[in-house]
C-alpha cells in the first residue's frame, strides 16, 4: 500500500471519530427528555384525598395539643417551680472526746446502726480514776475540817456562857462592895469606924471592879472567838464545795472516757482504732441520722415569690430513677446564700453585675421506710414546688401597695 492510501485511511478514521462525538450529546439529551416525560405526568401527593385528610388530622391534633399545653401552663405549669440545685441533708453529729488518752476499745463498725446511749468507744480511764480518788479524799478532809470547826464552835459557845456567868458574879460583887463603901463612909467620917476598915472596903471595891472588867473582857474574847470559828466553818464549807466540785469534775472526766451515741443513726467516717492516742476534740466518727433526712433546695429569687410554708413538693432522686417522692415546704431561709457566705459580696464597691441569687428552702420528706433505705445525705435531687395555693399572693401584694400609696397621698 502506498503512502497516499495510508494517509487517506487515517483521515477517514478521524472523521468517523469526530462524527461520534457530535452525535453523543444529542442522543443523551433525547433519552433524558424521554425519561422526564413520565415524571411530569405524575400527579401531586396533595391531590390524593388520603394524604390530604391525614395532613388535616395531624394539624388538628397538633393544634389541640398546643391549646391543651397552653391551658395547662396557664392553670398549672407556671406555678410549678423546679430546680435541680437540691441535695439531701441531715444534722449529723461528730463524735469527739472531751478528754485525752489511749483508746482501749471500739464497740462499733463502719455503717453500723446505733441507738442513743449506745457505747461507741472507750478511752483508758485509770488516770482519771486516780484523780477522782484524790478529789474524794480532799472532800473527806474538808468534811473533817468542818466537823472540827463545829466542835470548836461549841467549846467557844460554852466559854462564852461561862464568861457571862463570871460577869454576872463580878457585877454582884462590885455592887456589894459599892454598897459597903457607901454604908460605912458616914461612920468613918464621924469616927465610929476605923480608917483601916474603910481602906479595906475601898480595896474590895477596886478588886470587884477589876474582876468585873476582866469578866467583860473574857466575854468579848469569847464572842470574837465564836465569830472566828463561824468564819472558819464558812471557809471549811467553801473548801468542801470546791472539793466536791473537783470530785464532780473528776467523775465527769471518768464518764467522758466512754463515748456514747447522742442520737439514733448510722456510724460513718470512722477513723479511730484500738491503741490510738486521741486528744480532746479529735474527730473519731460521725453519727448520721438517716431517719431524719431533709431536703435543702436552692431556688432562684425569681421562683420564690409565691412559695409558702406547707406547699406540696414533688421530689425525684437520681438514685430512684422514675420514682416520684413527696415532700412539704418547711421554711425559707431568712437570707440568700451569698449573705451567709464566708466572704459576702459587697455590691457597693467596684463595677456591679446583677446576678440572680439563690434562696435556700428547707423541705420535709414524706417517704416510707423502703425509700429511706436508699436515701443518704448528699444525694442530688430535683424538686418541684406547687405554688398554686399562693397564686393570689401577687394580687394581694399589688392591692396592699395601692392602699399604702392612697393612704400616703
Amino acid at each position: 500500500m502506498s503512502s497516499s492510501d495510508e494517509e487517506q485511511n487515517r483521515r477517514e478514521a478521524s472523521s468517523e471519530k469526530n462524527h461520534d462525538k457530535d452525535s453523543t450529546p444529542g442522543d443523551a439529551k433525547q433519552s433524558g427528555d424521554e425519561k422526564q416525560q413520565p415524571e411530569e405526568k405524575k400527579p401531586s401527593p396533595l391531590k390524593n384525598p388520603k394524604v390530604k385528610w391525614t395532613l388535616i388530622i395531624l394539624g388538628v391534633v397538633a393544634l389541640i395539643a398546643l391549646v391543651a399545653w397552653l391551658v395547662y401552663y396557664l392553670l398549672v405549669g407556671r406555678y410549678m417551680q423546679e430546680t435541680n440545685n437540691a441535695y439531701l441533708q441531715a444534722d449529723s453529729v461528730v463524735v469527739a472526746p472531751r478528754v485525752s488518752g489511749y483508746v482501749t476499745a471500739v464497740f462499733v463498725q463502719d455503717n453500723q446502726r446505733v441507738k442513743a446511749g449506745q457505747p461507741l468507744l472507750q478511752i483508758d480511764e485509770r488516770t482519771y480514776q486516780a484523780t477522782l480518788q484524790q478529789a474524794q479524799a480532799a472532800v473527806a478532809v474538808r468534811q473533817a475540817d468542818i466537823t472540827a470547826a463545829n466542835a470548836n464552835l461549841v467549846t467557844q459557845q460554852a466559854a462564852l456562857r461561862q464568861a457571862n456567868a463570871q460577869v454576872m458574879s463580878a457585877a454582884a460583887s462590885l455592887h456589894f462592895a459599892q454598897s459597903e463603901v457607901t454604908r460605912f463612909a458616914p461612920l468613918a467620917k464621924s469616927g465610929a469606924d476605923t480608917h483601916e476598915h474603910q481602906a479595906s472596903l475601898s480595896h474590895d471595891l477596886e478588886r470587884a471592879g477589876s474582876q468585873y472588867e476582866s469578866a467583860q473582857a473574857q466575854v468579848a474574847s469569847a464572842k470574837s472567838q465564836i465569830k472566828a470559828m463561824e468564819a472558819q466553818i464558812e471557809q471549811a464549807n467553801a473548801g468542801l464545795a470546791q472539793a466536791q466540785a473537783d470530785a464532780d469534775q473528776a467523775r465527769i472526766s471518768v464518764g467522758d472516757t466512754r463515748l456514747t451515741a447522742r442520737i439514733d443513726g448510722n456510724v460513718g467516717n470512722k477513723t479511730v482504732q484500738v491503741g490510738q492516742f486521741v486528744a480532746a476534740g479529735t474527730r473519731t466518727m460521725t453519727v448520721v441520722p438517716v431517719s431524719a433526712l431533709y431536703l435543702m433546695a436552692n431556688f432562684k429569687e425569681t421562683q420564690v415569690g409565691l412559695m409558702r410554708q406547707g406547699q406540696p413538693v414533688t421530689i425525684e432522686v437520681d438514685a430512684l430513677s422514675g420514682v416520684k417522692l413527696q415532700g412539704r415546704v418547711e421554711s425559707l431561709s431568712p437570707g440568700t446564700g451569698s449573705q451567709f457566705a464566708l466572704l459576702p459580696a459587697e455590691n457597693a464597691t467596684g463595677n456591679f453585675t446583677k446576678i440572680v441569687q439563690r434562696v435556700p428552702v428547707r423541705i420535709k420528706l414524706l417517704v416510707g421506710e423502703e425509700a429511706r433505705k436508699v436515701l443518704v445525705p448528699g444525694m442530688s435531687v430535683e424538686a418541684t414546688v406547687d405554688t398554686r395555693s399562693a397564686k393570689e399572693g401577687k394580687k394581694r401584694a399589688e392591692d396592699e401597695s395601692e392602699r399604702l400609696k392612697e393612704h400616703k397621698s
